[in-house]
């Protein structure tokens, strides 16, 4: 066997908005011991190793603000799901696996590499079956 030219393409997929499942969402630990909430998107058409993102939702041990933010993008993220979720009820990571919808995606920099971070969520008008 010999090595292929796809071997080494580990090109990022260039920002933009890309259909989307999510393949796994659950509660962890930040560094600093704060509990957040890790979804994995899966994205359409994305070769790996590059075809997952990781986004995450602190839910604790932040600013008042930075705590704001990330439950706003909660929100929008249950939304652009189809899930209508009401003050009060539960953050039930298992209510978003497998859910269908498309991510907005933007160049990040983390510690001086270029990677990916999840922007923006909306609505998948019609999934495929």
């Amino acid at each position: 066997g010999r090595f292929e030219r796809d071997d080494f393409d580990d090109a990022l997929p260039a920002p933009g908005c890309y259909p989307s499942t999510i393949r796994t969402a659950r509660y962890r630990l930040s560094r600093g011991g704060n509990r957040m909430l890790l979804v994995v998107h899966a994205l359409d058409g994305v070769a790996p190793p590059n075809a997952q993102v990781a986004d995450y939702f602190t839910l604790e041990g932040v600013s008042a603000r930075g705590l704001a933010t990330a439950r706003r993008r909660l929100r929008r993220l249950y939304q652009a799901c189809g899930l209508a979720p009401a003050p009060g009820e539960p953050i039930e990571p298992a209510d978003l696996c497998g859910a269908r919808l498309v991510v907005e995606i933007a160049d990040d920099l983390y510690n001086g590499e270029r990677r990916l971070k999840v922007v923006g969520y909306r609505h998948a008008d019609q999934p495929p079956f």
